[in-house]
């Protein structure tokens, strides 16, 4: 898979790409970031890649004529249909599902508004779709092109050493993951859960699929709600909620004696 990303930090871009998962899938051919900055593609001697806004007021627009020569020049460095992407905090919430589906495709192009944001005629000519990667504002899109980047490089088929890590992460199944633990078995903190250690692989399948319900019970309870709930499910999660509440009966019990001495 091949991702382009226009950006006026290309440098900053690089080095995101550089680390982890990413880093490696590069390393194994599995994907291939490459970046273009616009200001290469300005005609003036200030390399300008912005300008005021039309009708007054604060901030700058990125300039519709260096966008438009860095995605021409973008799209003719390889054969492939490119999928242009702005990240925007006015575009469509990113979600797994969404992830999934642009790791599949070839090639993706991300586009990096800075400023105001881009120029909209570029936008509605040039661009496929906007997309966000939450509910706020950041001083450009090269944050969420980062976000993006690992998390669809990641699902590029040989760049995580275990295939299973993707099936089992938060928002694979519509559910967050259970919690994981490591050794030593016994700490101050506390103690790996017993049946963890038992060896038995469907208590211990029925173990993390009941916390996974749980947690997104308490955690995301509008996940929950999309979720269609097998039989299975369903009686794992009544038994998480009985004893969740017998456990916040016990903690209230605690703190009332702790009280009354």
């Amino acid at each position: 898979m091949r991702i382009d990303v226009v950006t006026l930090f290309p440098d900053f871009m690089r080095q995101c790409a550089a680390v982890g998962v990413v880093g490696r899938a590069q390393q194994r051919e599995l994907l291939q970031v490459e970046t273009w900055n616009p200001r290469e593609y300005a005609t003036d001697n200030y390399r300008t890649v912005d300008g005021r806004t039309c009708g007054g007021g604060p901030g700058m627009v990125m300039l519709i004529e260096p966008l438009r020569k860095t995605l021409a020049a973008m799209r003719e460095a390889a054969p492939d249909p490119v999928h242009v992407i702005y990240l925007s905090p006015q575009g469509a919430r990113l979600t797994q599902n969404k992830v999934e589906a642009l790791a599949r495709m070839p090639r993706l192009a991300l586009l990096c508004g800075r400023y105001e944001g881009v120029d909209e005629r570029l936008l509605a000519h040039e661009v496929d779709e906007e997309l966000s990667i939450g509910d706020y504002v950041l001083s450009g899109g090269e944050l969420g092109a980062a976000v993006i980047i690992d998390a669809v490089g990641r699902l590029q088929e040989g760049a995580l050493n275990d295939a299973q890590s993707a099936e089992q992460d938060s928002f694979s199944n519509g559910l967050l993951d259970c919690p994981h633990y490591a050794k030593p078995v016994h700490d101050v903190l506390g103690d790996v859960p017993e049946v963890l250690l038992s060896g038995d692989h469907a208590a211990i399948r029925r173990w993390r699929l009941k916390q996974s319900l749980g947690r997104t019970w308490l955690r995301r309870p509008d996940l929950l709600a999309q979720c269609a709930l097998d039989k299975e499910s369903r009686a794992l999660l009544d038994e998480f909620r009985r004893e969740h509440a017998q456990a916040q009966l016990r903690q209230n019990d605690a703190a009332d004696e702790d009280r009354s001495h």
